[in-house]
């Protein structure tokens, strides 16, 4: 199957971002996993808009994506308010590094809101990689098989897969998409702590990724 994963992978952001900017390059982050994640090999369940479960209070910064940018979040709610909560946040931060992303902005007010210490700093690297290469990409991410973990009231870890096997890298300057097939895989396991805020929002600290490990494929 020809498939072609956006560029960049976070190895490890808040511990070392590896910024591979060969073609279409992935990186392993430093976390292992050996148990397989539940619900990866369920049935596909409908997308959930997991971002309109957050809440709008806290001056959450507003993101939209443009019309050719999907994220995709599958099985995004558990029925457990708290779990729930964290989940929203964390999808949050997708759409708002991605948005950073797209309008190559290292200032983006959604960095700086989801993440903090040297996770952020690291998001901010990661933002400024795809500028540095003139890329930012299109097409749809499926985030999919989510595991919450609680430890008291303010404190979480958060793992689940992506999918970028629709997504594909687009020139910045003339918006010429590659959809040239790459041998690396487009499955990616993330691995993240979050940490809430006085104001209830549930900031990363910690982000650890590992391209085409064997319990997100399929």
């Amino acid at each position: 199957m020809n498939r072609r994963p956006r560029l960049l992978t976070t190895a490890a952001v808040g511990t070392t971002a590896l910024l591979l900017l060969t073609a279409c390059g992935g990186s392993d982050g430093d976390a292992k996993s050996n148990d397989k994640i539940a619900g990866v090999d369920t049935e596909e369940s409908a997308s959930t808009s997991a971002s309109a479960s957050a809440s709008a209070g806290a001056g959450r910064p507003e993101v939209s994506l443009p019309s050719d940018v999907v994220d995709k979040f599958e099985s995004w709610q558990t029925g457990d308010e708290a779990k729930d909560a964290v989940l929203a946040d964390t999808a949050k931060r997708i759409d708002a590094t991605n948005d950073a992303i797209l309008r190559g902005d290292t200032g983006s007010a959604g960095l700086s809101f989801y993440y903090r210490d040297k996770a952020l700093s690291s998001a901010v690297e990661w933002v400024q990689a795809y500028v540095d290469a003139n890329l930012s990409f299109t097409g749809t991410t499926r985030y999919y098989a989510p595991q919450v973990t609680l430890s008291g009231a303010e404190s979480a870890t958060v793992v689940y897969c992506a999918d970028e096997s629709k997504g594909f890298n687009k020139n910045r300057k003339t918006n010429k998409v590659d959809r040239t097939p790459s041998d690396e895989s487009p499955y990616v396991l993330y691995n993240t702590r979050l940490e809430k805020t006085g104001q209830g929002v549930w900031q990363t600290t910690n982000l650890i990724s590992k391209r085409g490990d064997k319990t997100c494929a399929g």
